[in-house]
């Protein structure tokens, strides 16, 4: 991030409590490393590194620390989906048959729905290969749930054998988080001509002076190694890897970002630091300059479901990128109404809070604490409890 693009203004009080957070995980070994930054009003209110990037090797995080982004990744790509839907190039309501002309998907009866852009983006196009698979599940080609299997597929190869798996509802009809956003991938790729990367490079990092995120890390030395939680503390991923959750198993494929070769995930294919994904999710809060229009963000940042995703996460809707907090009293997260939200599973949680002028993120190398354990919640309820 450039240096003259948020002042540092600290928060002695916000600081205070997000310290004792922050020590809490590392002290419990629920986390191996984290850095966490809060910009208020556009000024840095928080920056912290802590614990290790690199624990078997005594190397410290850094504030420019790469991190395996996972979902992190998908506010990024929507917002140069939304760039083209600004240049006239793509139309929410356009078919997705229009680029991907073999992504033909059909129900259990055996009809043809019409996807749409807008379907993409918002997780209601009736697809299935979710990240989180049930429990030893792998698809008759091999290749495991989570879909990023064997890295070396190319996109095209992987939405081919997407299009041949029913719909698991009419489009528009229901709401599944998914790997929608690999679709959107291949619709922006035709669009555009070239690799995923380029296309958000031009479209989001290069415009904003940002050159560590992307779909590959040339630079090993500053990438964050992933730790997976377990007893006594964390341990180091391995190249394949899952862990076990209520809900199934999620896998992960750690040296995927460091294959030059593997398709570029809009679900979850890039890597970058805290710092850039600050000022990415800034010109957000911001309105959306350089990047969009201010009326793009406005249609952004409100529930774009009509309620459907109520079904699955209570008291949030979803936008175009993101999650939108609706009702606070029930969503389980210590939001404000309105706030947008995500994560990733390598360990991340961001939020965005616009009335507040608030933007917090914390990316760290453990999953799954840092997105579904107690450390995400405990940075909300610090920050708001500070305010």
């Amino acid at each position: 991030m450039p240096s003259d693009t948020i002042a540092i203004r600290p928060d002695r009080q916000i600081s205070r409590r997000l310290d004792s957070a922050i020590d809490s995980a590392l002290e419990e070994k629920r986390l191996v490393g984290t850095v966490v930054l809060v910009a208020q009003e556009g000024s840095i209110a928080y920056s912290r590194t802590a614990g290790m990037a690199d624990r078997e090797n005594s190397v410290p995080m850094r504030t420019d620390t790469i991190f395996r982004l996972s979902s992190v990744t998908k506010p990024i790509v929507t917002i140069a989906a939304m760039r083209l839907v600004e240049e006239g190039q793509i139309n929410l309501a356009d078919p997705v048959t229009r680029w991907l002309p073999y992504f033909r998907p059909r129900l259990p009866d055996g009809s043809e729905p019409a996807i749409t852009i807008h379907h993409l983006l918002t997780h209601t196009a009736g697809l299935g290969d979710s990240l989180i698979g049930d429990a030893g599940e792998r698809r008759p080609d091999g290749t495991n749930f989570a879909g990023g299997h064997p890295a070396c597929i190319a996109l095209e190869e992987k939405l081919r054998r997407l299009a041949s798996e029913p719909l698991l509802y009419e489009p528009g009809g229901g709401w599944r988080y998914s790997i929608s956003m690999d679709v959107l991938g291949g619709v922006i790729e035709k669009e555009t001509g070239g690799p995923l990367g380029e296309a958000v490079a031009a479209l989001v990092t290069q415009p904003l002076g940002l050159s560590d995120t992307a779909f590959h890390v040339t630079d090993r030395g500053r990438l964050a190694v992933p730790y997976k939680n377990a007893t006594p503390g964390p341990e180091p991923m391995a190249c394949e890897d899952s862990v076990v959750t209520s809900s199934g198993v999620i896998r992960y494929s750690t040296e995927r970002i460091l294959d030059p070769h593997s398709y570029h995930s809009a679900s979850g294919g890039m890597a970058g630091t805290a710092e850039d994904i600050l000022a990415i999710l800034e010109t957000v809060r911001r309105g959306g300059a350089p990047l969009l229009d201010a009326g793009t963000v406005s249609a952004m940042v409100h529930d774009q479901t009509n309620g459907l995703t109520e079904l699955a996460r209570p008291g949030l809707g979803f936008g175009y990128g993101w999650a939108v907090v609706t009702d606070p009293d029930h969503s389980d997260l210590p939001l404000a109404r309105g706030a947008l939200q995500w994560g990733g599973v390598y360990g991340h949680s961001w939020f965005v809070d616009r009335e507040r002028k608030l933007t917090v993120v914390a990316l760290t190398n453990t999953a799954l604490e840092g997105l579904f354990g107690a450390f995400p919640l405990d940075i909300g309820k610090a920050i708001y409890r500070a305010l």
